[in-house]
């Protein structure tokens, strides 16, 4: 019994320190573990520092050079190049020609991206500038797109209503991961242009470009050797990403072929950041137009720098479909409201409209002489030269000659082109646009004479690209000034035009950040300078839009009218402080204009 109980205590000590062994050792492992990793903490941290350094020292000797550059490089000088010269005009319109000396500033190209001169304004530049490769961010069209799935649109109405289509057919076709087949442009609107998409832009050049976003083909392929019936459908104004994925890829994904018809705003103002830049590399980057369209844009550009260093653009937009379009009447009895009612009724959802109304609420072109005294009086001198862009004017020389009489210097495509060299394009509007487009973007001001298509497609192209201005009349205030204007001197009238203009001069920071029609004000794609910030990083806006975007569902999956052009919208501006005074001009030349 005693043998028995030593044997079991010698089993129980054997045992105790076989496992005192095993902590011992499991410790020595555990601080041999520690060590190391402490080991490589070090080696990793001295690896940071120094890469840290680096790149401190890099970014010192960047401040240093750009600080040199600030001291040494000489101040930008003003032009007054636009200003009206009258002698007796110098003294009295001094204050105000400094103020305008901001907005006419000449832009300059710094590796195509125009940058203005003025060191007043905030520079503003495209987001690309900074992601070079941004097409890294976004996964390959090839990897995310799903077979047998694809997109056709057919567009609708004129060129910049057709771009606006393009646009965000490519948007949509990202959304479904979807094969988006080269959109079709409207042949059958009241421009009757036959052009294809690929003879007015380079279709090659936009499939490559997106091919990191969007799987892009020329035609939609055969299924098994048959062709693939697809299914017409229209999706209502503003529909949103859930919008699309609700409505059309069900259909989509039963059908595999889709193609939605009169395709023009159909895509929502508002999207995720992302959705939004994508935007704006197919507007600014992938849509580019056919060489021979760049050939001779690039000619007519080149001719009005040789009668001017710089010069206005005006889209003038008093075309008789605009003006039926918009219900307005310019007082030319029942032959004018004959004319024009004849051609409204191609929109059948068009109501009734009241001209007196519609004119007060500004929503009507200003006739082409408004337009020019507007410019005359916002201090433009008869010496500038000015570029029209237009198709056929409603009673063609009648209403032009007061426009001639203010600014002689009067040119068109027509007139700066011969005829053989317009002959390729002549016979279809949207390559004719397509020329105007160009000028007018190259123009050191552009002036559009209402809210439509080309005016916004343009006016967000001039801030993306570095900012030059783009001035709106202010037609709900300007309306009863030129009922009135042979009522007071010539003094009165053109302080009053630049106290209303105040706000519609194009000014960098006119327009709050996510209001009005993004390709107008692609805010998402642009970077301030001062740090870099885009307006989505600003807390306040961002609130801001968050409440303004909250629609429910329900809301959005409500059918909506059907209509062939879009409306025009109001947009939103930054309230402006009226200067304390207007300082006012003298304009014998345009003084007759009151006495009529």
């Amino acid at each position: 019994m005693l043998m028995l109980k030593n044997l079991k205590q010698l089993i129980f000590s054997v045992e105790m320190k076989k496992k005192k062994r095993e902590r011992n050792n499991n410790n020595i492992l555990l601080q041999a573990s520690n060590e190391l990793f402490i080991g490589l903490n070090v080696i990793l941290w001295r690896k940071r520092h120094r890469l840290f350094s680096l790149i401190s020292a890099v970014s010192g000797c960047l401040l240093l050079l750009l600080f040199a550059f600030s001291v040494f490089t000489p101040p930008p000088t003003a032009t007054d190049h636009f200003l009206s010269h009258h002698p007796s005009a110098v003294k009295k319109t001094e204050v105000v020609e400094s103020n305008f000396d901001m907005v006419l500033q000449v832009p300059v190209v710094i590796y195509g991206v125009r940058a203005n001169q003025s060191s007043t304004m905030d520079a503003a530049m495209p987001l690309r500038a900074f992601n070079v490769n941004y097409a890294v961010y976004v996964s390959a069209a090839d990897m995310k797109t799903h077979p047998n799935r694809y997109l056709m649109i057919a567009t609708s109405g004129g060129l910049n209503q057709q771009r606006t289509g393009i646009i965000d057919a490519v948007v949509v076709a990202y959304i479904l991961n979807a094969t988006l087949v080269i959109p079709k442009l409207d042949q059958h609107s009241y421009w009757k242009d036959t052009s294809g998409f690929a003879e007015i832009f380079n279709v090659d050049w936009f499939i490559s470009s997106l091919s990191r976003d969007v799987e892009i083909i020329k035609e939609l392929p055969r299924n098994e050797g048959k062709a693939w019936i697809p299914r017409s459908m229209r999706v209502p104004r503003k529909c949103n990403s859930k919008c699309y994925q609700i409505r059309v890829l069900p259909v989509l994904n039963k059908k595999h072929a889709v193609v939605l018809t009169k395709f023009d705003y159909r895509l929502s103002n508002r999207l995720e950041t992302d959705l939004q830049k994508l935007r704006c590399r197919v507007n600014y980057q992938a849509l580019r137009f056919t060489d021979s369209i760049l050939e001779l844009g690039k000619i007519l550009v080149e001719r009005m720098r040789m009668k001017a260093k710089q010069f206005i653009a005006l889209h003038l937009r008093f075309e008789p479909d605009m003006l039926a379009f918009s219900g307005c009447y310019y007082g030319g009895g029942e032959k004018e409201r004959g004319e024009l009612g004849g051609i409204r009724k191609r929109w059948k959802t068009l109501h009734v409209s009241n001209p007196e109304k519609v004119r007060r609420h500004g929503r009507c072109p200003l006739t082409p002489e408004e337009v020019g005294l507007m410019l005359r009086a916002l201090g433009f001198g008869s010496d500038v030269h000015i570029y029209v862009a237009s198709g056929e004017v409603y009673r063609g020389e009648e209403t032009l000659a007061p426009l001639k009489a203010l600014f002689p210097n009067f040119h068109s495509k027509e007139t700066i082109a011969t005829k053989e060299e317009l002959a390729p394009f002549s016979s279809f509007s949207g390559r004719m646009a397509a020329l105007d487009y160009i000028v007018c973007d190259e123009s050191d001001v552009f002036v559009t004479n209402n809210n439509g298509n080309m005016a916004r497609i343009l006016a967000g192209r001039r801030r993306y690209f570095g900012h030059k201005p783009t001035i709106r009349p202010n037609a709900k205030k300007l309306y009863k000034l030129f009922l009135d204007r042979n009522n007071m001197t010539w003094d009165e009238f053109a302080s009053k035009v630049r106290t209303y203009q105040i706000g519609f001069m194009g000014e960098p920071k006119e327009v709050k950040p996510g209001k009005g029609e993004f390709h107008e004000n692609p805010d998402s794609c642009i970077c301030q300078a001062n740090g870099l910030k885009t307006p989505q990083e600003d807390d306040e806006n961002s609130k801001e839009r968050r409440e303004g975007a909250e629609v429910s569902d329900e809301q959005q999956q409500q059918p909506q009218p059907l209509e062939e052009d879009p409306d025009w919208t109001d947009i939103f501006y930054l309230d402006k402080e009226l200067p304390d005074v207007i300082t006012k001009q003298e304009h014998p030349e345009v003084e007759g204009f009151f006495s009529d």
